[in-house]
């Protein structure tokens, strides 16, 4: 069964806006195709969240213009708060709305050939190496419906390359910024790390302003070499109107790394899907991922790792706090493929729900298929432990600050473990306004 979408867009829309961007016919033939899929393919079906109902395509504007930032001292006090000026005109991206706004990339990375530009800036000046990786082999256009959607109408992102056998050592940075309400993201992030490369790459998204039904439509893709390792770090702090549909995902060569330090603190309905395939024997991946849901959100959050090559491991450590009247589905998949043989698959999900009406739901699954293997899950949903709020009530601290401090406790292992001080220090700020 199939939706009708009913874009308000056409063809001839998006071979203009192709046009006037000046991409290339590679990507303007890939935009069509993808629009034709979209209206006949289904939505995806996210385990135990029905999302029929939910506006994914529905917008005012496919573009918003908006002006750029002329220095870092005009950046909004809630983005300013999010990078470090100090080091920020070295490697930043800050995107308003769906114009890029600021830019800086080291003088010393670009010399050693590190591209790091806005997507739209990647197709024109760099489109053999974009074309070479972009919906081709980690998301497809032709997967479902938000695919097809994001190929087609895709109209921000970043692209960042790092060439072989250079390390990038200080963390480079993207700042989304949605501050006009009529703004629909169709945002396309490309990482991709060469063989014996390494790369920290750090990304927020950020309401400032009230939104009604908004729409974001995320994909990042992460393409790490031979010996590579990328580290993936994402603050989502999206306003309660708005829809989003995220997916991040990555692929690995032999013996490559990639991690992932997501803080998942969007208020509105949101669908994420965070997938590593392992491809390359001895390859390795670690997902570790916060959420705090609250209001009457509706989430739903699939994290899985496949092993396809031998000496494979991948980790999955996810905790959420469901506040009030939010309902949250975590879906943790471990699948070991035939052939995948020394291979290790471990989880752990934990759900804190903090009123009657909260609801969590963990969903360990753990798919063998190869007989020479190690993997393990853990799963708990559950309430706040009512000695403990009596305990620390017993000593004059209000319920509120004795909920704060629970949830600190028990987020804390998830955040402490995070790989990035940047990330660690946003997702405490966000989770401290979540909390009060």
């Amino acid at each position: 069964m199939t939706v009708e979408t009913n874009l308000p867009v056409d063809q001839e829309y998006i071979r203009s806006f192709s046009t006037e961007k000046g991409e290339g016919q590679w990507l303007a033939d890939l935009r069509l195709a993808a629009l034709e899929k979209a209206e006949e393919l289904p939505l995806p079906k996210p385990d135990k969240t029905k999302i029929t109902n939910w506006n994914f395509t529905q917008f005012p504007s496919h573009v918003v213009t908006s002006e750029p930032f002329a220095s870092l001292e005009e950046l909004p006090e809630e983005v300013k708060s999010l990078i470090n000026l100090e080091k920020a005109d070295k490697n930043l991206y800050v995107q308003r709305n769906q114009t890029p706004a600021y830019l800086s990339i080291s003088k010393e990375l670009a010399e050693q050939g590190v591209i790091f530009t806005d997507i739209a800036t990647a197709v024109r000046d760099h489109s053999d190496l974009v074309q070479k990786y972009f919906m081709t082999s980690v998301v497809k256009p032709d997967e479902h419906k938000l695919t097809a959607l994001h190929a087609a109408l895709m109209n921000g992102g970043a692209f960042l390359y790092v060439p072989k056998n250079v390390e990038v050592k200080e963390p480079i940075q993207a700042v989304y910024i949605q501050d006009n309400a009529e703004a629909a993201l169709f945002n396309h992030v490309l990482v991709v790390a060469d063989d014996n490369s390494a790369v920290t790459y750090v990304e927020n998204y950020v309401s400032t302003v009230s939104v009604e039904n908004g729409i974001v439509n995320i994909v990042a893709e992460v393409v790490a070499g031979t010996n590579a390792k990328v580290v993936y770090g994402a603050v989502d702090n999206l306003a309660s109107g708005v829809t989003t549909y995220v997916n991040r995902r990555g692929i690995t060569g032999r013996d490559a790394r990639i991690e992932w330090a997501l803080g998942m603190m969007n208020d509105g309905d949101t669908i994420s899907e965070n997938v590593t395939n392992l491809i390359g024997d001895g390859s390795f991946a670690d997902t570790k991922q916060v959420v705090v849901g609250r209001g009457s959100q509706s989430q739903n959050f699939t994290t899985k790792v496949v092993h396809f090559g031998k000496h494979t491991e991948g980790y999955i450590l996810k905790h959420g706090v469901m506040k009030e009247a939010a309902k949250s589905i975590f879906n943790g998949i471990g699948k070991i493929e035939h052939g995948a043989s020394k291979s290790n698959a471990e989880q752990e999900s934990r759900v804190l729900m903090l009123s009657e009406k909260a609801r969590g739901d963990a969903n360990p699954i753990l798919l063998i298929d190869e007989d020479d293997v190690t993997a393990g899950h853990a799963a708990s949903v559950g309430r706040v432990d009512p000695l403990q709020l009596y305990y620390l009530m017993s000593r004059g601290i209000s319920q509120q600050e004795a909920e704060r401090l629970i949830i600190h406790g028990f987020l804390a292992p998830v955040v402490e473990k995070m790989p990035i001080e940047g990330v660690k220090k946003q997702l405490t700020e966000v989770i401290e306004r979540k909390v009060r």
